[in-house]
């Protein structure tokens, strides 16, 4: 799961960034104005991977992981036109975008329009999001139409003339300020769009980077700014995350007692990226790995098969599957199967969340 941390300068991207991270990036990297991309992968932290880790006593342990890419800041106007092709492509690359938004006060950092108003900054980054993709649909037909108007091959007539409607629809809808990840879309013409790199189809997550001091509950004020099904919103204390990032563990626990922090922000922004994204966790165990897969809400068997790898899902037979609650009440593989909670399934059986899972196959 790659995510895309995007923002206007001077929203503290970069320290957020080190928050979710326990990175060290220098927070005055862009100020420059170079292209410069922080790139981390970290774990999901994982209870569950945790208590099975303590049954099974593998030698191995993987966790999920999810990739944050920190972004150069995005000024006003940059979309108008269309991105630059090295900033476009470090942005389409992922599979959702996280939105830092600044909503702390700091008198030593100014804010580009000269005040903080996070519904101006929401909706403000949005139409950039919207015009670089009008800009990409643009050329396109453009393009589109100058092939047609040569003549050439019937079918690949028909097939422009395809994508031509797909596009002109697509384009009033952006006119309209309807964001592509609100459109249904058929399976189809979503892999066809994947080409374009349009950023209004990305999911979207919004988040508030507020004071140390605030309440987020803030984001309740907000939530109207940008909505739609593939949009959520959140709130971090960037700053005091940024420092618990870097403490040791016992320290850290003290930390966020001290400030009645239920739990470190990294947990909660990746369940909310999980939700946002449609995806969750299964499992596979043994004395050799203990270890989380990412898949789709919804994936089959026979999706988890090809996720642990291809060869398991050409010679998928059966997965033996079990649900994690049913295995830590029952305490064992060997008494989960005694009370029928290990059963078999079919390759069109739907994973569940937290399924413990292993493929029988044969090649």
């Amino acid at each position: 799961m790659n995510i895309g941390i995007i923002g206007l300068p001077n929203s503290g991207k970069t320290t957020v960034f080190n928050a979710l991270t326990r990175g060290q990036a220098p927070t005055e990297a862009y100020s420059s104005g170079r292209m410069e991309v922080h790139t981390a992968v970290v774990h999901v932290p994982d209870a569950r991977v945790d208590r099975l880790v303590e049954m099974f006593h593998p030698k191995k342990i993987t966790y999920a992981t999810v990739q944050y890419k920190d972004i150069a800041g995005l000024a006003k106007g940059m979309g108008d036109g269309g991105l630059a092709g090295a900033l476009l492509n470090e942005i389409s690359q992922n599979d959702a975008l996280l939105h830092v938004v600044r909503a702390f006060t700091n008198a030593d950092v100014l804010h580009p329009d000269g005040s903080v108003d996070p519904a101006r900054d929401i909706a403000a980054m949005e139409t950039e999001l919207l015009l670089n993709d009008m800009t990409v649909i643009t050329n396109r037909l453009e393009r589109i139409a100058s092939r047609i108007g040569k003549g050439g091959d019937p079918k690949e007539r028909q097939a422009l003339a395809a994508e031509k409607t797909l596009l002109e629809r697509l384009l009033a809808l952006l006119e309209e300020e309807t964001p592509i990840r609100e459109v249904d879309l058929t399976p189809d013409e979503e892999k066809f769009l994947r080409g374009f790199a349009l950023l209004s189809q990305k999911p979207l997550l919004i988040l508030l980077n507020i004071d140390d001091d605030a309440n987020e509950s803030v984001v309740e004020a907000y939530q109207g700014v940008v909505a739609g099904e593939h949009v959520s919103l959140a709130a971090l204390r960037g700053k005091l995350e940024a420092e618990l990032a870097q403490m040791e563990p016992e320290e850290a626990k003290e930390f966020l007692s001290e400030f009645d922090i239920p739990e470190p922000g990294l947990s909660r922004i990746i369940r909310q990226s999980y939700k946002l994204l449609r995806v969750q966790s299964f499992f596979t165990v043994g004395e050799d790995e203990v270890r989380a897969w990412t898949i789709p809400v919804a994936a089959t068997a026979v999706d988890a098969a090809g996720t642990i790898h291809t060869d398991l899902a050409r010679g998928f037979i059966r997965a033996e599957v079990v649900a994690y609650d049913d295995l830590i009440t029952l305490g064992s593989m060997a008494e989960a199967r005694k009370h029928g909670k290990l059963r078999l399934e079919g390759k069109e059986y739907a994973v569940q969340d937290g399924d413990i899972v292993h493929i029988r196959f044969a090649l």
